[in-house]
């Protein structure tokens, strides 16, 4: 019946699809009545759905955020986390705008997420690489301070990463809140093996091992930044990470020996084994 009506008229209610009766004076109705005209005016503004997204908490799913989290390391590694707005993110990612959206729901929240992913990687990768003894404690100190230096590709782009959030800190008091912990996880991590070692009585005496982590952990980052900008170089930086190692370890001999040729004038005691 509608159908044939339609026919008749050569017009439908764009809401439901019934037919209308032909036009008068003015303007052509769109709709068949008021009712239909508020159910359309409604579903205008209701937002879009979202794109066809893997279910949250699934594989697909951390990959997909994986995926925006790396296109933002790779933006502020060459460019800085002021380029990375979440249209630049997408188009570097090869996603919509809408999937970083649903993803991340704010550019805050895509920031605070990525520098935790990327956290995560990091102390992934870095477990992977360490092949040292537990039982060494200047070996297992030198490989923790070397991953903050820009030995390979993927250190080099995390100290590029880190340093641009540290840059964006300095402005924005809410990501400095995420950026600064107080925890200080490495400065702990450094604390406890320097105070492992020195209550097993292998290193120089008096020694505070929170105020000797602070200036290793603070002086190999800034030592890896100069590497970056080539002030330094890596041969250089080994050196000197060797000489504040053997100023703590001074009471560990079984790890210490002579170098041929090298007086105290020009490094002194140096780590034979581990000076690469």
């Amino acid at each position: 019946m509608r159908d044939e009506k339609d026919r008749v008229t050569g017009r439908a209610c764009r809401m439901c699809g019934t037919g209308m009766a032909p036009a008068g004076r003015g303007r052509p109705a769109v709709y068949c009545s008021r009712g239909c005209q508020a159910k359309a005016y409604r579903r205008r503004k209701q937002p879009p759905a979202p794109p066809a997204t893997p279910p949250a908490g699934s594989a697909a799913h951390a990959r997909r955020r994986r995926q925006i989290a790396e296109a933002l390391w790779r933006i502020a590694a060459e460019r800085g986390l002021h380029a990375a707005s979440l249209r630049e993110v997408a188009t570097e990612a090869g996603v919509s705008l809408r999937a970083v959206q649903y993803h991340f729901r704010s550019k805050h929240r895509l920031l605070v997420d990525a520098l935790h992913l990327l956290h995560e990687e990091n102390e992934r990768i870095a477990r992977s690489r360490f092949r040292q003894d537990p039982a060494d404690p200047r070996a297992v100190l030198r490989a923790v301070l070397e991953e903050f230096l820009p030995l390979d590709a993927q250190r080099a782009t995390a100290l590029r990463v880190f340093a641009a959030y540290y840059a964006r800190s300095l402005t924005d008091p809410a990501l400095a809140a995420v950026f600064l912990a107080a925890e200080q996880p490495l400065e702990r991590l450094v604390a406890d093996l320097i105070g492992a070692a020195r209550d097993a009585g292998r290193t120089a005496p008096g020694l505070d091992p929170w105020r000797e982590a602070d200036l290793l952990v603070s002086g190999a980052i800034g030592l890896g930044g100069d590497v970056l900008h080539h002030r330094r170089s890596l041969q250089d930086v080994r050196r000197t990470l060797d000489y504040h190692l053997e100023r703590i370890f001074a009471g560990d001999r079984a790890h210490t020996a002579q170098v041929p040729g090298e007086g105290p004038g020009e490094g002194g005691q140096r780590d034979v084994a581990g000076s690469g």
